[in-house]
């Protein structure tokens, strides 16, 4: 691994700056007695990047939903096959992971890469731990990786970032991850129309890799909400299977008819995690945007 980045990025859209340089700190105070949910996800996935705080409140989540250890597992191997499918398959060289939380191996930028070394990904994530981590072991090749704070909300600034403006620069089609990220984001910041905001800012013949949490049952929809509110504070909502079909309005699905529960998606793939349950699903697809 390379040593870590020079350059810093930030959603001002700036010019980045040299490491060494002093400068006053931009990145605030991280409470780590206060669970969040980036480190919540990289202790159900096997990651050591949490805190105590972090764990408890997934002991708590485990006695609602049992089988969210399994959940956060398949979301993060559907990431890794959709990855290699369109770079493999479908020739994309160009990733915006949106809410890429804390780096787990193989990260992004490894996978596409394994079509060609030069494929490049932009890593998207508001909290400052992540970022801060991501930027040491990430940012492995400036032609190629760079880690952006800033809200997936503020889409405005994201695309205004030098280094996002480069990947859409030859209208040569990116790929849009989002991945276990927009039930984190409230209805009141319409999950679905940023959806549409990010597609309609990417060349045609783009892609939208998605997945959501969702439940066919009412009430452990609002257990799991309620439950993420009090512990992390802001949050969006478990969707239902039909709220999440809306995301993928105007989109030509790959390799399946309609989305799915994602640990079925390119079920001949290998290291398949096989659901377990069916009270919980994160459920999803790769869609082609028109």
């Amino acid at each position: 691994m390379n040593a870590p980045s020079m350059w810093r990025y930030s959603t001002a859209g700036s010019a980045p700056e040299l490491s060494g340089t002093p400068r006053e700190p931009t990145t605030p105070m991280i409470d780590v007695t206060r669970a969040s949910y980036a480190r919540m996800y990289d202790y159900l996935i096997g990651g050591t990047d949490n805190y105590p705080s972090d764990r408890r409140a997934c002991a708590e989540l485990l006695t609602i939903a049992p089988t969210m250890e399994h959940l956060a597992q398949a979301s993060r191997a559907f990431l890794v096959r959709a990855v290699r499918y369109l770079a493999h398959e479908r020739g994309v060289r160009r990733f915006i992971d949106f809410g890429a939380g804390l780096p787990v191996r193989p990260y992004v930028h490894q996978v596409a890469q394994t079509a060609d070394p030069a494929a490049s990904v932009v890593y998207i994530d508001n909290d400052p731990m992540v970022c801060a981590h991501g930027r040491m072991v990430l940012e492995e090749d400036l032609l190629t990786t760079a880690v952006i704070e800033a809200d997936i909300r503020d889409q405005e600034a994201i695309f205004a970032v030098p280094r996002v403006r480069r990947l859409l620069a030859d209208d040569q089609p990116v790929a849009a991850l989002f991945v276990s990220v927009l039930h984190c984001i409230d209805d009141t910041d319409d999950p679905w129309q940023l959806v549409r905001d990010t597609a309609r800012r990417l060349p045609s013949g783009s892609y939208l890799v998605l997945s959501h949490l969702v439940s066919d049952q009412p009430a452990l929809r609002h257990d799991l909400t309620s439950f993420m509110h009090r512990t992390i504070g802001t949050w969006g909502r478990v969707r239902t299977r039909d709220e999440v079909n809306r995301f993928f309005t105007g989109t030509d699905l790959q390799e399946h008819r309609h989305p799915v529960d994602v640990s079925t998606w390119c079920a001949d793939t290998e290291h398949r995690i096989h659901p377990q349950n069916t009270d919980w699903k994160e459920y999803g697809a790769v869609a082609r945007i028109r």
